[in-house]
């Protein structure tokens, strides 16, 4: 059976690529957010409310309401699924190029940098524009770690790599440019200080590049959740170590609750054990009365954030 994995891109026969945001399927279906639309050769990225209004207009089949989740989503049903974009497979591809362009040379770049580490590139993958060949020339690289072990290595790898003057940190521009992207909810000052501390992000050859960890978590679609309401809660971190998975998870000490768990990159890696943080958010009650809070429960995640106040 084949297995859809976030980070993955699905394509239907309309031209339409998903990006998948969870492991599992949901009735036979896959949970995933429309991210390009093809005219003839060329891509057209959507978004959200782009690809919103038009699934809604000319692809209602799309639209999904996650029971399991209590979220509106995008889904697709596997047999209307006709090419499945896996990042490890798509990386190899560009590896073995004959005449890479100019943002595939850097990822290749990269990828021997990493290599010379000792790192194999069996566990590496690259998502994004990559993934579909809708890169231009400004495009990042978005590269897929897969497993908690290798990703962690690699943090401490780009670290090194940065100090040795073979990677290069962000400079003002692109932490200004990542930031508006961004969108988030913290102010620009506070936003860089959490992401400085990360190691999951720098610079090849003044491209941003950005490690996305993929950990195989069972489980996933086995507890349904309600919405409880937005609140704003403050809460020790008692273990951060599913920090960066997707979703990431963060055990905390709180009267109300015992996890936050995060769908939005913006705030994966965000805090550490024994800081306390201040997290809003959507409260959400399982079937079995575990209480949780969500942020990413759109995906702008506007109004919601996760920030350090202190730690210990």
């Amino acid at each position: 059976m084949t297995e859809y994995q976030a980070k993955d891109f699905i394509q239907t026969k309309e031209g339409l690529v998903f990006a998948v945001v969870e492991q599992g399927l949901e009735n036979g279906k896959v949970l995933c957010f429309l991210r390009y639309r093809k005219y003839g050769d060329a891509w057209q990225k959507l978004a959200t409310q782009q690809a919103n209004d038009l699934l809604k207009t000319q692809y209602p089949q799309y639209l999904f309401f996650s029971a399991v989740k209590s979220a509106h989503l995008h889904a697709v049903a596997v047999a209307d699924i006709s090419i499945h974009h896996q990042p490890r497979q798509r990386l190899q591809v560009i590896l073995a190029k004959q005449n890479p362009d100019k943002i595939e040379q850097d990822l290749i770049i990269l990828c021997q940098l990493l290599q010379a580490q000792a790192i194999s590139l069996q566990d590496l993958g690259v998502t994004g524009s990559l993934l579909i060949g809708a890169q231009n020339s400004s495009s990042d690289i978005d590269l897929v770690v897969y497993g908690r072990k290798i990703f962690h290595r690699l943090r401490g790898i780009i670290g090194q790599l940065i100090a040795a003057d073979k990677l290069q940190k962000l400079d003002e521009c692109a932490w200004l440019e990542s930031y508006q992207r961004r969108l988030c909810d913290l102010s620009y000052s506070d936003y860089v200080w959490h992401e400085q501390r990360k190691y999951n992000k720098a610079l090849i050859n003044h491209r941003k590049f950005d490690l996305n960890l993929i950990e195989q978590q069972a489980g996933h679609l086995d507890l349904s959740y309600q919405k409880q309401g937005a609140t704003v809660i403050q809460a020790l971190v008692t273990d951060a170590q599913y920090a960066f998975d997707y979703p990431a998870r963060f055990l905390v000490e709180h009267d109300q609750l015992t996890e936050v768990v995060c769908y939005t990159a913006t705030y994966t890696g965000q805090a550490e054990q024994g800081e306390m943080i201040e997290v809003a958010g959507q409260l959400e009650m399982s079937s079995t009365g575990q209480r949780r809070l969500l942020v990413g429960s759109t995906r702008e995640a506007q109004g919601e954030y996760i920030k350090v106040i202190a730690d210990l």
